[in-house]
């Protein structure tokens, strides 16, 4: 292939990975507000955060055996992987639905949107450089996340808060996982074979749970909206992570923040202020700068030593 035919490639891939993390922020923006409405008609949050990763796995599976069998192939270490950042991201969602019991949908999302400082502090830590403007990136992110959720006239529930973090910080350490093994194997095997395992962790929770709530429809139609938009999230996340690298696609899908404060204001009736109008600019600026980032292909499986073992087999 010509250099010209490799830069369109490139361009493709990259194109391709960026329309998948703003679809992925998208889908997961809706998935707070459709756990929160199953929480508030008494479901216990260890049933939402069960019946949503399974159902997500279920239409994937689904559409796997129906379309594409070839998918259900992984190697073993690849599974391995899989089902260890699943086991990591099903934990990080049983805090994440927790603390929905305690905190409202807006600071939540402000707390769980901190995740690419913990995957920044990972990749610190793993020995990995980051370019200059991804740390701008980064900053003016943060910015937008304070702005659009500083706004506040009740006291803040720290039980709620520590939870939220913990699954922001377990959400951060899935990725690099995940990210790794995508370089091997399409993004829908991945993202079946992590929602099998978060399915496998998180329904031990829910069998301590009451299942009252369970006997009403209105309880049923979020929790089978959220399964949908967790599919769909799920597969766009780690097509974006396959494309573009796990930081990249987190900087993007911090975009998931705009789609919950617009659709638990639009829900609720509420308008934005003018800061959290402005909050929204500084998060825009941060998707758009990805546009100057320079990303390469071939170092979208990042040189990790505490993640070499996941290589697939030498042949």
């Amino acid at each position: 292939m010509n250099l010209a035919g490799q830069r369109q490639k490139l361009r493709h891939k990259l194109q391709t990975g960026i329309g998948a993390a703003l679809a992925s922020a998208l889908f997961l923006g809706m998935t707070p507000t459709f756990g929160k409405q199953a929480i508030n008609l008494g479901v216990h949050p260890f049933w939402v955060v069960a019946l949503r990763t399974l159902l997500a796995a279920l239409v994937v599976f689904l559409w796997i055996v129906l379309f594409r069998r070839s998918f259900l192939y992984i190697y073993p270490a690849g599974l391995l992987g899989c089902g260890l950042a699943g086991a990591i991201n099903g934990l990080g969602s049983v805090f994440y639905y927790l603390s929905l019991q305690h905190l409202d949908v807006s600071l939540g999302q402000l707390l769980y949107s901190l995740y690419p400082v913990f995957l920044v502090l990972w990749s610190l830590f793993d020995k990995q450089k980051l370019p200059r403007l991804t740390f701008l990136r980064l900053l003016l992110a943060l910015v937008g996340v304070f702005l659009l959720t500083s706004v506040r006239s009740t006291p803040v529930n720290w039980l709620g808060v520590f939870f939220m973090l913990t699954a922001a910080a377990l959400y951060a350490l899935h990725l690099p996982i995940n990210q790794r093994i995508l370089y091997d194997i399409p993004a829908p095997t991945v993202t079946m074979y992590t929602l099998i395992a978060m399915s496998l962790t998180t329904f031990p929770f829910a069998f301590f749970a009451s299942l009252h709530a369970l006997s009403s429809t209105t309880a049923w139609l979020p929790i089978l909206s959220l399964g949908i938009v967790t599919a769909l999230s799920r597969l766009t996340l780690f097509l974006g992570v396959k494309h573009i690298g796990g930081l990249q696609t987190v900087l993007l899908s911090i975009g998931e923040l705009l789609v919950s404060i617009f659709v638990s204001r639009l829900w609720l009736g509420e308008r934005l202020t003018l800061q959290q109008w402005w909050g929204a600019l500084f998060i825009i600026a941060s998707i758009a700068l990805i546009g100057f980032e320079k990303i390469r292909a071939e170092r979208l499986r990042p040189e990790s030593n505490l993640l070499r073992w996941l290589n697939p087999p030498q042949l």
